[in-house]
């Protein structure tokens, strides 16, 4: 009996390596004062911004702005706060900044994935094969990988952002359907949900399906790096609905706890898998709260969050940090080679 536990607990090791893997999330359009502080009185209270105050008031307000961030984030401040690192507080003058100075989505998500902003190129969300080469890529290209680097997001926009014509990926975004050639029932099921659901943007889809479709390439297909695009913050901003944006928020914390503790269940990730979360963009202040460009003061402003294998909270205390640094930090984690660390941002880790 002894022996065949041997042998089990060896034959478990051998099948489960351990191995790097990542997940990339972005929350589109997601400022920094709601992750630190919380809902905004002044924007929620406005009946211009909100349609259902009070009982959002009910759900998500506090005086204090402590409490205000748990009950919006409560993943993020009861989980990654006690076991990872949370980046861009500016109220303790902690910095997090974009690099590129378009501050439009589409720039952004260029200079997250490729560690380089890229201004003269990609100005804004124009429909543009990315030029660059991101980390995606070149993970893409590592033998043990290939196949095994994707990319959802709410977004229509992903397939010309991670160059899927090059690079070569796996990607679903906007309203695609799944692109595993031996659909599971759930994946058959999401795509017949996402299809005869009524359709509020026609370039992004809700996040639940988004969201869904990842979790279950991580069941069935088994991801080593993933990239997961969530959109709907962004879009409900836009359209000045404070109440649908911070509930998104909300939702959006939600699926990553759901992420988080599928992790921890499947010997495949468990212990090997790190998370970062951030945005492409954040958004201004007062009442130009629903837009961001070059003009829109904030716009520049963003947080990291990182948890999981790799990450060290004391090895990470820094004042300042860009997120044209996330792309060498992934290499870092993944240990990829080649990667042009000279070109790009500076990995967190070092």
């Amino acid at each position: 009996m002894k022996y065949t536990f041997l042998i089990l607990a060896f034959c478990s090791t051998f099948l489960f390596a351990q191995e790097p893997k990542v997940i990339l999330v972005t929350l589109d359009g997601v400022r920094w004062k709601e992750v630190f502080r919380g809902v905004e009185k002044s924007i929620l209270n406005d009946k211009k911004y909100n349609s259902i105050i009070v009982q959002t008031n009910q759900k998500y307000w506090a005086e204090d702005s402590i409490k205000r961030r748990e009950l919006l984030m409560p993943f993020t401040w009861k989980i990654i706060k006690e076991k990872g690192v949370i980046l861009g507080n500016r109220d303790e003058q902690n910095f997090v900044n974009l690099t590129n100075k378009r501050l439009w989505s589409y720039p952004g998500y260029n200079e997250i994935i490729t560690g380089k902003a890229d201004d003269k190129r990609i100005k804004n969300n124009k429909d543009i094969l990315n030029p660059n080469i991101s980390v995606f890529e070149i993970a893409n290209q590592q033998k043990n990988l290939t196949g095994k680097v994707m990319v959802f997001g709410s977004w229509m926009m992903y397939p010309n952002i991670f160059n899927q014509d090059r690079s070569k990926l796996l990607v679903n975004a906007g309203y695609q359907d799944s692109f595993n050639q031996n659909k599971s029932e759930r994946e058959l099921l999401i795509e017949r949900f996402q299809l005869e659901t009524p359709k509020q943007w026609w370039g992004t889809r809700f996040d639940i399906f988004t969201h869904e479709f990842a979790l279950e390439a991580m069941k069935n297909q088994k991801p080593k790096l993933l990239f997961i695009g969530y959109g709907e913050a962004d879009d409900y901003g836009h359209d000045e609905d404070y109440d649908q944006y911070i509930n998104s928020i909300n939702r959006n914390d939600r699926m990553i706890e759901e992420l988080w503790n599928y992790i921890q269940s499947d010997p495949f990730y468990k212990d090997q898998t790190t998370i970062i979360v951030t945005t492409d963009h954040g958004r201004g202040n007062g009442n130009e709260w629903t837009d961001h460009n070059d003009e829109v003061k904030g716009s520049d402003e963003g947080f990291i969050l990182l948890i999981g294998n790799g990450i060290n909270p004391k090895n990470l205390k820094k004042n300042q940090t860009y997120t044209d640094q996330i792309a060498s930090t992934i290499a870092d984690l993944m240990k990829l080679k080649p990667w042009n660390y000279k070109d790009s941002g500076k990995s967190l880790l070092k």
